[in-house]
């Protein structure tokens, strides 16, 4: 655990942490930087892939905080690439292909992470990217990218409908969606379901990123059954507003071998529930 309380002890520096009600300052992406090395390592070789699948539909009303989509030369959406890029250099030729985002608690911008993370990585030449609701419980990725709810992940996970029917492809952006789905009474059993792992590893042979929005750690079961199943975690934190013992609490649910870092939001203006504006320099 002295890698995670290194990773709390810089957030708390950088002003992650909330200790009083005073003004937050600027914020920027904790990932923590791989170690050093004469160059970065070269990224995997392109696999040949297969025929499309999926409904293909344009986006409706895009949320404004989609950056990475409708600024993509905006200093925020460069943040959003700065994060990609550490993400990359940290797994120093190991892919972790499919990763999961969440948080300590509502509000603290997972939501709004993943999305725009997903976004900027389809951006990449001929990568494969799926961004995958898998917040059963207060969905909003659909929402943020003006699409229907279902059918979606829990419609799949229950057997009634098949993979391939579920997913959204967004070719403006390079982008594939697999929607939250109907709603469901049992989310945490069902993401800890066999048929959520098959569903994942038909993901994994598929594309080449696999980001996963769950909700959030505190004080839900949905990460615990779902983190085993990921390669990396990704923990959104708001800055002036997460506590240092929801950070902790969090962080002790996370495998210390999964965890990736930390992402720092900002606080400024409104938001919409489970998001907050993008990391900014």
């Amino acid at each position: 655990m002295s890698r995670m309380h290194d990773i709390l002890s810089k957030a708390e520096r950088e002003g992650a942490v909330r200790h009083t009600h005073t003004s937050a300052p600027s914020p920027m992406p904790l990932v923590p930087p791989p170690a050093a090395r004469e160059a970065a390592p070269p990224p995997p070789a392109l696999r040949e892939l297969g025929p499309r699948s999926g409904r293909v539909i344009e986006a409706g009303h895009m949320s404004p905080l989609l950056v990475a989509a409708l600024a993509p030369h905006a200093d925020i959406a460069e943040q959003y690439r700065t994060l990609r890029t550490r993400i990359v250099l940290g797994e120093d030729g190991r892919p972790r292909r499919v990763l999961l985002v969440t948080s300590p608690a509502k509000g603290d911008g997972k939501t709004i992470t993943a999305a725009n993370l997903a976004l900027t990585m389809a951006q990449e030449f001929n990568r494969r990217i799926v961004l995958v609701d898998a917040d059963l419980r207060e969905p909003a990725v659909h929402t943020l990218l003006g699409l229907p709810r279902s059918p979606g992940l829990s419609d799949v996970l229950s057997g009634s409908l098949p993979l391939d029917e579920a997913l959204v492809e967004l070719p403006q952006f390079n982008l594939t969606v697999l929607p939250a789905g109907a709603a469901d009474e049992k989310p945490a059993e069902q993401l800890g379901s066999t048929a959520m792992r098959h569903a994942l590893d038909a993901l994994r042979t598929r594309f080449d990123r696999v980001l996963v929005d769950v909700p959030p750690i505190i004080p839900l079961a949905d990460v615990s059954v779902l983190a085993p199943q990921v390669d990396g975690v990704l923990l959104v934190v708001r800055a002036g507003a997460t506590t240092k013992p929801d950070i902790e609490r969090a962080l002790s649910v996370v495998d210390a071998n999964r965890f990736l870092g930390l992402v720092l939001n900002g606080t400024d203006g409104a938001r919409p529930p489970y998001s907050v504006p993008a990391p900014q320099a």
